[in-house]
C-alpha cells in the first residue's frame, strides 16, 4: 500500500505532498514547535521532520501494537498512544515524545485516545463499557475516568475546542453519523452537522473559528479505509460547510488532531487507489 503524507494550506487552498511511501502510515499529529509530524504504521510510532521528511522511529519498548489514536501534549513533552500489546484491547499510555517506556493511564479497556485539553490537564477518549460506546475524560496524570455521554449506536473522535470549553465528537445518536459538541464539564450535546453525508473525526481549529472533519459518501458503514472521501470545514460563525478537497482515504486520514500550531495548515494522509484489472 502506498501512503501519501500531505499538508493542506488554507491560504492557497492547496495540498503539498510531504512524503510518499510504500507502506501504511496513518493519523498525523503536528508537534507544537511546528517542526515535525507524528504518525503510526505497522504498530509503531514515527516522527517525520518537515525539513527532511522520513520515518524516524520513536521507541515504545515492547509496545508494538500502536493504533491510529495518538497525540502530543500541548507543551510538546509527552506522547499519548493507544496500544493493545498488554491487554489485548486498546489501552491508553503516555511516554516522552522522544520515546521511552510507556506508562498506563486507563484501567478500563477498550479505550482509544483522541483529544488533549489546551491546558494539558485533561484527556478525552472513546471507551466501550459493557458493549456500549461513550465519550470519557480523565486527568492527563491518570486516575478515575469521567463519563460524558454514551448510548445506543456509536460515539467516536472526541477533540477539545481551542479554549477547552467544549468536546466535539461524532455520533449516530441522531439517526445518522454527524458531528456534535458538548460542554467539556458535561451537559447536553449540540448537533453541528445534519446532512446526508457520513461525518467523522471533528478537529476544531486553533483559532476557534472552524472545525475540520472527514466526510464519507452517503450510506457508508463505519469509517473504512480506501474510500472516496472529502475533507470539509465548518464555519462556526455561520454554520456553513465548505469542501476543501476530495481524496481516496478514510480510516487513517485524519483520525486525530492534525492542525499546525498556528492553524494555517493541517496534515492528512491519502492512499493509492487500487489498480484496475
Amino acid at each position: 500500500m502506498a501512503s501519501t503524507l500531505q499538508i493542506y494550506d488554507l491560504a492557497s487552498s492547496s495540498a503539498m505532498e510531504l512524503l510518499v511511501i510504500e507502506r501504511l502510515i496513518e493519523a498525523p499529529n503536528w508537534t507544537p514547535d511546528g517542526a515535525s509530524l507524528i504518525v503510526n504504521g505497522d504498530g509503531r510510532m514515527f516522527r517525520v521532520p518537515l525539513e527532511a521528511p522520513e520515518l524516524i522511529p520513536i521507541e515504545t519498548g515492547d509496545f508494538a501494537n500502536c493504533n491510529n489514536d495518538h497525540g502530543i501534549s500541548p507543551d510538546g513533552e509527552s506522547l499519548v498512544i493507544s496500544d493493545s500489546t498488554e491487554t489485548g484491547q486498546s489501552c491508553i499510555y503516555v511516554l516522552p515524545v522522544s520515546g521511552g517506556s510507556p506508562r498506563r493511564l486507563t484501567s478500563n479497556v477498550p479505550s482509544w485516545w483522541h483529544g488533549w485539553s489546551p491546558d494539558g490537564l485533561t484527556l478525552a477518549y472513546v471507551g466501550r463499557r459493557e458493549g456500549v460506546f461513550g465519550i470519557y475524560t480523565m486527568s492527563a496524570e491518570g486516575g478515575e475516568e469521567r463519563h460524558l455521554v454514551s448510548g445506543g449506536g456509536h460515539y467516536d473522535g472526541p477533540d477539545f475546542s481551542h479554549d477547552g470549553a467544549h468536546v466535539w465528537f461524532n455520533s449516530d445518536r441522531g439517526g445518522s453519523m454527524d458531528l456534535w459538541r458538548m460542554p467539556a464539564k458535561g451537559g447536553e450535546p449540540e448537533r453541528m452537522t445534519d446532512d446526508d453525508r457520513v461525518n467523522w473525526f471533528p478537529h476544531p481549529s486553533p483559532d476557534g473559528r472552524s472545525a475540520l472533519y472527514l466526510s464519507y459518501e452517503p450510506g457508508t458503514e463505519g469509517h473504512p479505509r480506501d474510500r472516496n472521501v472529502e475533507l470539509r470545514l465548518i464555519d462556526l460563525s455561520s454554520g456553513s460547510v465548505r469542501t476543501l478537497m476530495a481524496l481516496f482515504g478514510g480510516q487513517g486520514t485524519i483520525n486525530v488532531p492534525c492542525w499546525s500550531p498556528d492553524g494555517s495548515r493541517f496534515a492528512f494522509v491519502s492512499y493509492a487507489r487500487p489498480e484496475a484489472n
